[in-house]
């Protein structure tokens, strides 16, 4: 009962530690839509690129990666940490920075209010939130899911799962409603770099208990379930799956609104572009050793029971209960620091791109007051609503994960010609969104549509269908006369 009191006091304070921070921020936060949103368009390069890497740094990365290692071996590192970096790192500067200097030009938050206007469609910017929020939703659910799982699994029962979720469910909502993109950007820094503190220093006082690396690498050949891991290639670990995998992932992160939104946040295009350059390298910092304790877990052959998380039993074998705590605070860290951002995000689609519309659609005009407010009552439904499917654990961690990623992804292609390509069209466009995700959702709910197409995924495969739908349909429709901002998409290019 002492540990458990412990384990819980460490986590509760380091809760209580962001929120403290987000309450600072709220009394600096000017009481505007954008303010709340994108903090003024001012995130320096530090900021920056720890509030995009804490963001993304998820319970998909502290449990699902590791328990993927631990099953499969440790060539997930090749998916996440080097290609999707890369992968994310290019795409970050080729639809980032356009992004950016459009946002710069027009004053643009979300990416829906974007291509809504570079078509001159209120529909079209409709869909692209709907879909963004429809992806969203089981993110958000992936977060509360890892946070009830870890906590039970650390206090052995004690705290229940349910509680576990309503105890980062509570945070999120306070902490976002008070704090904003200013909040969230400072506690994102701190969170990005305790982070990758903590998860180093587990993975070598894990090694340093079974007698190093050598030690721990020799136990993972020499048990016979586990001697194939240590070489590339396997049954799992195809090369249409790693490439499907991986570009499905890259591509998709760039879509995921609380990650598209910082695109308009850099305080200039030198904060962008050195943002973006460092990016890989802190990918492969931390999937290194995250991932490498799931794999040599499995040579240790520590018990992990169906349905349970490799990362908390490997620290509760190898580590003090203290450490254990504070480790798992860390995961709650990237829970927190991915969901709030989630919920912002969420939150202004929701307003800007559905609410604003239609009650303009009637002539009815919201302030930027009523809107900030509007938007934080938001976080709160929309988290709630969460937490709520997520009593319901309705599946493993990477299924959530890989679906809210290959679901985002059908959005890249159409956009990024949306952003180089004059002859694209507003027909062509909504035709490769309408078309890919149809496919993409088909084949999660419907059996007679295949999941994946000799070894390739379903999400990629869905990414080309989409691409060629919107080429050919752009190719035999005309532009429509109020798609007024084309010529401004195409002068505005990278340097």
């Amino acid at each position: 009962m002492r540990a458990v009191t412990l384990q819980l006091t460490i986590i509760v304070g380091y809760l209580l530690l962001a929120l403290g921070v987000g309450l600072v921020a709220y009394r600096l936060t000017d009481r505007t839509a954008e303010d709340f949103y994108l903090a003024s368009r001012t995130l320096g390069t530090v900021v920056l690129l720890f509030t995009t890497f804490a963001t993304l740094l998820s319970a998909f990365t502290f449990f699902a990666g590791p328990n993927i290692a631990y099953a499969q071996g440790p060539e997930w590192i090749l998916v996440m940490g080097l290609m999707d970096g890369i992968i994310f790192a290019v795409l970050w500067y080729v639809i980032g920075y356009k992004q950016w200097l459009l946002g710069q030009r027009f004053g643009y938050v979300t990416l829906g209010e974007m291509l809504g206007d570079r078509f001159g469609s209120r529909p079209l910017r409709g869909l692209v939130a709907g879909v963004s929020l429809l992806w969203l939703f089981p993110y958000v659910m992936l977060q509360q899911v890892g946070a009830g799982t870890a906590l039970e699994a650390l206090t052995e029962g004690t705290v229940s799962y349910a509680a576990g979720a309503g105890l980062i469910t509570a945070f999120m909502i306070l902490y976002v409603v008070a704090a904003g993109m200013r909040g969230i950007a400072w506690t994102d820094t701190l969170q990005g770099a305790f982070m990758l503190i903590t998860t180093w220093v587990a993975l070598l006082w894990v090694l340093a208990a079974v007698g190093g690396p050598d030690a721990a690498t020799e136990a993972l050949a020499s048990n016979p379930d586990t001697g194939g891991f240590l070489s590339l290639g396997s049954d799992y670990y195809t090369v249409p799956w790693i490439l499907s995998t991986a570009i499905t992932i890259g591509f998709g992160v760039a879509m995921f609104p609380q990650v598209n939104q910082r695109f308009f946040a850099a305080g200039s295009k030198t904060v962008l572009k050195r943002s973006f350059a460092l990016w890989p390298i802190l990918c492969v910092l931390l999937f290194l050793p995250s991932f490498m304790l799931g794999a040599w877990a499995a040579g240790l052959e520590v018990a992990v029971p169906d349905g349970a998380n490799v990362l908390p039993l490997v620290l509760a074998e190898y580590t003090p209960t203290w450490f254990a705590a504070l480790v798992i605070a860390g995961a709650m860290a990237a829970m927190m620091s991915s969901s709030d951002s989630m919920l912002l995000s969420g939150s202004s689609y929701f307003t800007r791109d559905l609410c604003r519309p239609t009650l303009a659609f009637f002539g009815w005009v919201l302030s930027d007051r009523r809107e900030d407010l509007l938007a934080r009552g938001g976080v709160v439904v929309f988290a709630t609503a969460a937490f709520v499917a997520s009593l319901l654990e309705p599946a493993g961690l990477f299924e959530l994960g890989e679906a809210a990623f290959s679901g985002f992804a059908q959005l890249a292609l159409p956009v990024l010609l949306a952003l180089y390509w004059r002859k694209i069209t507003r027909a062509g466009i909504t035709a490769g969104v309408v078309v890919s995700q149809f496919f993409y959702i088909s084949s999660l709910f419907l059996t007679f549509v295949p999941g994946s197409y000799a070894g390739w995924t379903a999400g990629i495969v869905g990414m080309g269908l989409g691409l060629v739908v919107t080429v050919v349909v752009s190719l035999l429709t005309s532009p429509a006369a109020d798609e007024r901002r084309a010529i401004y998409f195409d002068r505005l290019g990278a340097d």
